[in-house]
């Protein structure tokens, strides 16, 4: 080969490496930080002007309601670097699990992920999601690969995190 096509061939060759080296830095900044599309999102939202109030239509007379089940009131870590912490859990709020400073239980976990997990109520339950963590979410001794509905008691666990659901 000329002289020519070799420089040409190291200079591609030191282009590749320099695009993995920046990718790999820009994963490992939004995996530590946050993705920039969610704080893009945040301030798009702050700026978006607010909608006129609707006019209030009249109350209707309130029903009784119906008694509610006996589900869950509150989440209780059992290990990991919070354990014995509680959330009251009638307010029905999702519940967001990672490393990230904005989720609702911070871990600092070398098996969690920024954004691992979620548990959110629906229809009288509570359900467990993975948001497409490196290591799994796990309930009881079953991977979550689909929301699932959390049973009483079922630990949950992430990385070396468990938590659970209690009356």
């Amino acid at each position: 080969m000329s002289e020519f096509t070799l420089t040409l061939i190291k200079l591609a060759f030191l282009a590749v490496l320099w695009l993995f080296v920046i990718a790999a830095v820009g994963v490992i900044r939004a995996d530590l930080f946050g993705s920039s599309r969610a704080a893009a999102r945040a301030a798009a939202r702050a700026r978006a002007p607010r909608q006129p109030r609707q006019p209030r239509q009249p109350r209707q007379p309130r029903r009784a309601a119906a008694p509610q089940p006996r589900g869950p009131r509150q989440l209780v870590v059992t290990q990991g670097d919070r354990a014995g912490m509680t959330l009251d859990l009638s307010a029905g709020a999702p519940i967001t699990i990672g490393r990230a400073n904005d989720s609702t239980i911070v871990v600092s976990d070398d098996y969690a992920s920024s954004r691992h997990a979620r548990l959110f109520a629906q229809d009288g339950q509570w359900i467990v999601e993975d948001l497409g963590s490196t290591n799994g979410t796990y309930l009881g001794h079953t991977k979550v690969t689909r929301p699932q509905p959390v049973p009483l008691g079922v630990p949950i666990r992430i990385g070396q995190t468990v938590i659970e659901l209690r009356p």
